[in-house]
């Protein structure tokens, strides 16, 4: 079996912050390399295709292109949305490809036990996708937060409002039954002419997996158990639970006595 993988990286990680997440060391690698190598080292896979963002391209090329080249991976400029950066790469895939493989640029900790069983369902299915069984309670609330501040005009007066600790509620409206919830994960894999055909539709706004683009034509998804390690990097303090599954030691506080 032939594989394409398509990796987005063309997101702005708004919920990370300022920094560049897919820059974020990752035991002596960028956080996006960690990811890619994970793909180069299988067999199956004839290509790899890396989409930057559609703004500043050319120095997303300048960070990750050397790196990228080295292990022979295409970099595609993406588009707006990740819909539209998924598109782009699908065009650059080979037509003798037999399964398209979509993982996030943010998921570093990938292991060949998933993806092999991953493998063994897209030989039986057409669009099959990994995903962990939801087993925590699941509320739906106000989407209106209501804010609460810990107010203390002594402390505003001399040190500015910026000192007040802060933080937002939600009302809750209802419980959910979880029964047959299950949180989506990647990687995902697609026949190509399907995945080609689901990205072809006009109305794809919305969708946040290419699964979802897949179901909005009205054919069948199949989905497997995930793994738990599988985590996407989406917040800061996720970098040290990333570091720490794949057993890698983060940045170490230089002794005290050799500080100065």
């Amino acid at each position: 079996m032939k594989l394409a993988v398509i990796i987005p990286a063309s997101g702005s990680s708004s919920r990370f912050g300022t920094r560049d997440k897919l820059a974020e060391d990752i035991g002596g690698r960028p956080l996006l390399l960690r990811t890619v190598e994970f793909f180069t080292k299988r067999e199956e896979v004839n290509e790899i295709l890396v989409t930057g963002p559609e703004e500043n391209f050319a120095d997303f090329q300048d960070r990750f292109g050397p790196a990228l080249s080295f292990h022979g991976v295409s970099i595609v400029q993406g588009g707006a949305t990740r819909c539209a950066s998924v598109t782009n790469a699908l065009q650059e895939v080979s037509d003798d490809i037999d399964r398209v493989v979509i993982h996030d640029a943010a998921r570093p900790a990938l292991f060949n036990n998933l993806f092999d069983s991953l493998l063994l369902a897209s030989k039986e299915f057409l669009a099959v996708a990994a995903a962990l069984p939801i087993t925590g309670t699941i509320k739906r609330v106000e989407t209106a937060a209501t804010t609460i501040a810990d107010e203390d005009a002594i402390a505003d007066s001399i040190l500015g409002a910026s000192t007040q600790t802060k933080l937002s509620s939600h009302l809750v409206l209802e419980t959910i039954d979880r029964s047959n919830l299950w949180e989506i994960q990647t990687p995902q894999i697609f026949e190509p002419s399907l995945l080609k055909q689901g990205y072809l539709q006009s109305d794809l706004q919305g969708c946040t997996d290419d699964a979802q683009v897949i179901e909005k034509l009205g054919e069948p998804v199949h989905i497997i158990e995930g793994d738990s390690r599988n985590i996407k990097v989406t917040t800061p303090p996720d970098l040290k639970l990333i570091r720490s599954i794949l057993g890698i030691r983060g940045e170490q506080e230089r002794p005290a006595h050799k500080r100065f």
